[in-house]
């Protein structure tokens, strides 16, 4: 069957490098801020209805991002999978592999979320949830487990809309069902107006019309813009399903390892006493403020790898890999610089109290340095899953969090409590962050060896 052949629309395999990634990277950031303000706002309004609100919706977060991990591990499998067949110019079949994977994500979030309607209870008791909060639990999670299929289209959808190179768009979607969510949450837990007050099934609510917003937009770009969706075909279903798993269950198990380490790394400043736990909490929040630049580089580099391998042009994926690597290195170093005479007042503002004022203090002249190199190494697992070698990704993160920073942290706590422990987590970004460079190159030579043989 003859392959049609899509024209190079966004420039990804021919507009230069750096104009492209920052074209890609721009829009996400504004996504990722979207998704940020998302959960910002609803924490904020819950917190507004008490403490046993905010704890009950607090027990919640391990179990929704376990199952958004499904999605975003599928996500993966698709962008990275039609990323290769747009770069062919295999729009047909492109268009067959995101129908169905959106099918088989859909299917796997209703299975799962169906399960957890009915075991709500018994599995928030196990993860250590008071008997007070379950009414509560149980009130938020019932609307929420009916209501997260419906995210599951703009997720995955979205992925399969920056594969072809569009990242406005996604961007665009996520900021609209942030503002949605963020209009709807006091008028449904307090009952503004004509609307019931509903507490925090008002909460999920607000959530779940969101999403369906994000949901028919999401639809409307990929049938009738960009001719992604097609009839599922019953004799490719079952290959299709397979290639996306192959791909979408390391990532999926890559994604969930961050806030498993983070809940290791909780154990071992529980240790150092409540100070310690509220500085590192404080940190956390900075930090996502001040690497998500990187995060949405990370996101933008894997369609133009994705593409460009699939275009046969290694070269031009590699180029691009370490371009992002080095500007990393430089953003990071940039942000680092400026960052330090704010590293005080910042302190100040997240906490009063003095001994969590010093730690987090401590924190931010410490670990900050060692971001760009810690993006090195997110970035190689990037580049690794849109080279369709996921499980080496998976290692990778194993590697980063467990194999070193897990480590280093625990000794540097044996030896210099709570400042050694920052600095234990600074030495294993520096110094995964090197290996990986290194790894990168061997990849990049590998590769083209290969190609030129």
């Amino acid at each position: 069957m003859a392959v049609e052949k899509r024209p190079d629309k966004h420039g990804l395999l021919s507009d230069p490098i750096p104009d492209v990634l920052r074209r890609l990277t721009v829009p996400m950031i504004f996504g990722m801020v979207a998704i940020l303000m998302f959960n910002l706002v609803d924490t904020f309004f819950i917190s507004l209805l008490g403490t046993e609100a905010l704890a009950a919706v607090s027990f919640t977060f391990p179990i929704t991002f376990a199952l958004n991990c499904i999605t975003m591990g599928i996500s993966v499998g698709i962008s990275t999978s039609i990323g290769r067949l747009l770069g062919k110019g295999d729009t047909q079949r492109a268009a067959r592999l995101t129908t169905h994977g959106l099918l088989l994500a859909v299917l796997m979030m209703i299975a799962a979320s169906g399960l957890g309607l009915f075991t709500i209870e018994p599995l928030f008791t196990l993860i250590g949830a008071k008997a007070s909060l379950l009414p509560i639990i149980s009130d938020y999670m019932a609307i929420w487990y009916m209501a997260i299929p419906l995210l599951v289209i703009p997720m995955a959808g979205n992925s399969a809309i920056r594969a072809t190179g569009d990242a406005k768009t996604p961007a665009k979607i996520m900021m609209l069902a942030g503002a949605i969510n963020g209009a709807l949450d006091p008028l449904l837990i307090f009952g503004l107006g004509p609307f019931p007050a509903l507490g925090v099934q008002g909460a999920a609510i607000a959530s779940g019309i969101s999403w369906a917003f994000a949901l028919f937009w999401s639809l409307v770009v990929l049938v009738k813009r960009d001719n992604l969706l097609a009839r599922p075909q019953l004799a490719h279903l079952l290959p299709d399903w397979r290639q996306i798993l192959q791909i979408g269950t390391p990532a999926g198990l890559s994604n969930a390892l961050t806030p498993l380490s983070g809940t290791v790394l909780m154990t071992i400043l529980a240790a150092q006493g409540t100070a310690s736990v509220a500085a590192y909490g404080a940190a956390m929040r900075i930090e996502s403020i001040l690497i998500t630049v990187m995060m949405a580089l990370g996101s933008a580099l894997m369609p133009f790898m994705a593409q460009n391998l699939g275009a046969d042009k290694p070269e031009r994926a590699f180029a691009a890999l370490f371009t992002a690597m080095r500007f990393a290195i430089l953003f990071q170093l940039l942000v680092y610089v400026m960052m330090v005479p704010l590293s005080w007042p910042l302190s100040s503002l997240f906490s009063q109290d003095e001994a969590v004022r010093s730690q987090l203090w401590h924190y931010l002249i410490v670990v900050p340095a060692s971001y760009g190199l810690q993006t090195v190494c997110m970035l190689l697992i990037s580049g690794l899953n849109a080279m369709h070698q996921s499980f080496k990704a998976l290692l990778w993160n194993l590697l980063r969090l467990f194999g070193l920073l897990l480590p280093a942290a625990w000794l540097g706590s044996l030896l210099g409590g709570t400042e050694g422990l920052f600095a234990g987590i600074a030495l294993a970004n520096v110094v995964c962050g090197l290996v990986a460079y290194l790894y990168a190159l061997k990849l990049r030579r590998d590769k083209l060896a290969f190609v030129t043989s």
